[in-house]
């Protein structure tokens, strides 16, 4: 259903969440290309780093016109610098900027950054203020419930950026001290919810399929939410969840060779836009997340984790699908007994996508 961030109207309430060192621009495209989403956000970027013109910053928000509407996730313990990297974004025809108060991180917290704002009221609504009166797109902040189950401070810290200008708040439902361990507290979502009358909640945390994302509307009475992890084991969850909320009808899901071409997609983007060497060396991890629903994969992730150029990637595939044949009926459908694990919330193993650098180790 559409949704307003401000002035700005989204054709969706879902959206993709920040996936450090997953959410570029190759994957954003994908998902846009399966239709479904309202609006997507880059990883996390430093607002120093982006004035100061850093490559990597650059990296991180680089788009396209096809890739709109754009949110710019930054993080920062200086609120001037994060005032003027919204200003710049704005310049560069951004959508939306977003505050990052939720990173559980040790080396961002220590620097007054991430989680770290969620104690300290004033200094986040400052934040938050400068950015508002610096530009007319909307400013949104993604928080987690607080510290630790002491300090739940979610709900009095959304008041206090309500007051300020703040136009959407999305909250992950876990604290700090549990990072992305246990389960995430719906109820704990429900109460940022209830603390503000104006501002809309977009809810975040364990939406790995449709029904968790009917779950996480129903329970917490969220405006909106945010998919992450969900999002890049099913391409397909945002549009699949808007058929399902609009219907109650889930659509079938995608089997291997509509994966495949995906797949192929993804790495055709990676290699036109970072380049044929390194667009194959950062898309051996991604593969490997993909394959999570095709089975068994002993000899595809034997093989992709030394992907070197496009050309190896087909051959890879090939060797693959032969081997596979052992595991499928006459039909050519896996074996019952071969059958992946059903992602959701109590999939085993946990869904956690493991990111080797960058400011979030787990999301």
């Amino acid at each position: 259903m559409p949704f307003a961030l401000g002035q700005l109207t989204l054709n969706s309430n879902l959206f993709l969440s920040p996936l450090a060192g997953y959410t570029n621009l190759p994957f954003r495209l994908i998902i846009r290309e399966i239709g479904g989403v309202g609006l997507c956000t880059t990883d996390l970027v430093n607002a120093r780093s982006l004035l100061e013109k850093n490559r990597k910053a650059l990296q991180l928000i680089a788009s396209r016109p096809q890739d709109r509407p754009l949110s710019v996730q930054l993080y920062g313990s200086v609120p001037e610098e994060l005032r003027d990297a919204a200003a710049l974004l704005e310049s560069l025809g951004v959508s939306s900027v977003d505050i990052n108060m939720g990173c559980p991180v040790r080396k961002i917290c220590r620097n007054g950054s991430g989680s770290k704002l969620m104690g300290d009221y004033e200094k986040a609504a400052r934040f938050v203020s400068l950015m508002v009166g610096a530009v007319k797109i909307p400013v949104t902040c993604k928080m987690r419930l607080g510290w630790d189950d002491e300090n739940l401070t979610a709900p009095g810290l959304a008041r206090a950026l309500e007051d300020v200008g703040v136009a959407a708040i999305a909250v992950h439902g876990r604290t700090r001290e549990q990072g992305f361990g246990g389960s995430v507290n719906l109820a704990g979502i429900r109460a940022v919810v209830e603390a503000v009358s104006r501002v809309p909640v977009i809810g975040n945390g364990d939406i790995t399929t449709p029904q968790t994302a009917k779950r996480m509307f129903e329970e917490t009475g969220c405006a909106a939410i945010s998919i992450g992890r969900g999002a890049f084991y099913n391409p397909w969850i945002f549009r699949h969840t808007a058929h399902y909320l609009a219907t109650g009808e889930l659509p079938p899901e995608q089997g291997f060779e509509g994966r495949v071409n995906v797949m192929n997609r993804h790495l055709d983007l990676m290699v036109e836009i970072f380049g044929e060497k390194m667009g194959c060396l950062m898309f051996r991890k991604v593969a490997l997340q993909y394959s999570r629903t095709f089975g068994p994969t002993k000899e595809f992730h034997k093989l992709v984790v030394h992907l070197t150029t496009r050309a190896d990637f087909d051959e890879i595939l090939d060797a693959y699908r032969e081997w596979r044949t052992q595991f499928l009926d006459a039909a050519g459908d896996l074996l019952p007994h071969y059958e992946p694990h059903p992602l959701g919330l109590a999939a085993a193993p946990p869904l956690a996508v493991k990111v080797p650098a960058g400011p979030n180790e787990l999301w």
